[in-house]
């Protein structure tokens, strides 16, 4: 920097000293000077303005880094309480979660117990509609007969069961006790029973498995077909139409209008046309007092 320069007038006299015309005022540009130099040489360097602002600087840094300092630890503050936070939230979620899942759980396990117990007052009820149903077929229903020390049995002692359906395969061996197919009918119908209707191929393997060969290949057991020569047609004694055929491959010549399964016969070609009155054993077909379920249905097939 440029040193400042100060100008004093002097004026000397003629015994070589000098005048000042104002002695007051040089006294004071003299201390002027002298302050001026003495600050100088305090420091040549900085004005003051310059030391005032170092002065300053460390102290605003010093402001800076507490404020900034405050700042992060309130920062970290806020992040540690919003991780509290949400870790708690978090946790209460998970804890509702398993909470809505055990519910979940007991609400699926109580809907299956309801659907259990639904099917099951279905399947009661159905099963007493049922034997309510078999019941009223009779006049007199025998509950001594059929309920023995008030315990209900599907079929009577000498029937079988199969699926909902009792059935009754005659034993005679002498041709007195056996029947024509009319006369087989009539003893069918006093047991509250008629000759049987063959509704499918499981029914008819069922029967070819309960009937045993007797006298002759030619003898066998009634069946609930006949020929209706008022409608020119085999049909059944319940009044439905011929559907099913399980005819023997080869009928003899003198064929009859009613039919007999055979036993010697194959199983699904059995069925022969014969006279009505021939006598043989014959098959009784009721409807079962009990229904069976579905488990005890495919266990007597």
């Amino acid at each position: 920097m440029e040193e400042e320069l100060n100008y004093a007038t002097v004026t000397f006299n003629n015994n070589g000293t000098f005048i000042n015309d104002k002695p007051n005022n040089l006294e004071v540009i003299y201390d002027e000077v002298k302050t001026g130099e003495q600050a100088r040489d305090t420091n040549p360097d900085f004005p003051e303005n310059e030391k005032k602002a170092l002065v300053q600087w460390p102290t605003l840094l010093h402001l800076v880094a507490a404020s900034l300092g405050i700042i992060c630890v309130i920062l970290v503050s806020v992040v540690i309480a919003l991780s509290i936070h949400f870790s708690t939230i978090m946790s209460e979620q998970y804890r509702e979660n398993i909470n809505l899942t055990a519910m979940n759980q007991q609400l699926w396990t109580e809907k299956t117990d309801l659907e259990k117990q639904t099917a099951e007052l279905t399947r009661e009820k159905d099963g007493l509609n049922w034997t309510i149903g078999v019941i009223l077929e009779y006049k007199n229903f025998p509950v001594n007969t059929h309920c023995p020390q008030k315990v209900c049995k599907p079929c009577l002692d000498g029937w079988v069961l199969f699926q909902s359906n009792c059935y009754l395969f005659s034993k005679s061996n002498y041709y007195p006790e056996s029947m024509g197919w009319q006369g087989s009918r009539d003893q069918c119908k006093q047991k509250m029973a008629d000759l049987v209707v063959i509704e499918s191929q499981e029914e008819q393997e069922f029967i070819n498995n309960h009937t045993k060969d007797y006298k002759d290949e030619m003898h066998g057991y009634w069946i609930g077909l006949s020929y209706r020569n008022t409608m020119d047609t085999w049909m059944w004694v319940d009044g439905s139409n011929f559907t099913l055929m399980y005819w023997v491959t080869q009928q003899p010549g003198n064929q009859g209008y009613c039919a007999l399964t055979l036993p010697r016969a194959d199983p699904l070609a059995n069925w022969h046309k014969v006279n009505c009155n021939l006598r043989n054993r014959w098959i009784c077909e009721t409807r079962a007092l009990i229904k069976p379920d579905e488990e005890s249905a495919s266990l007597s097939k």
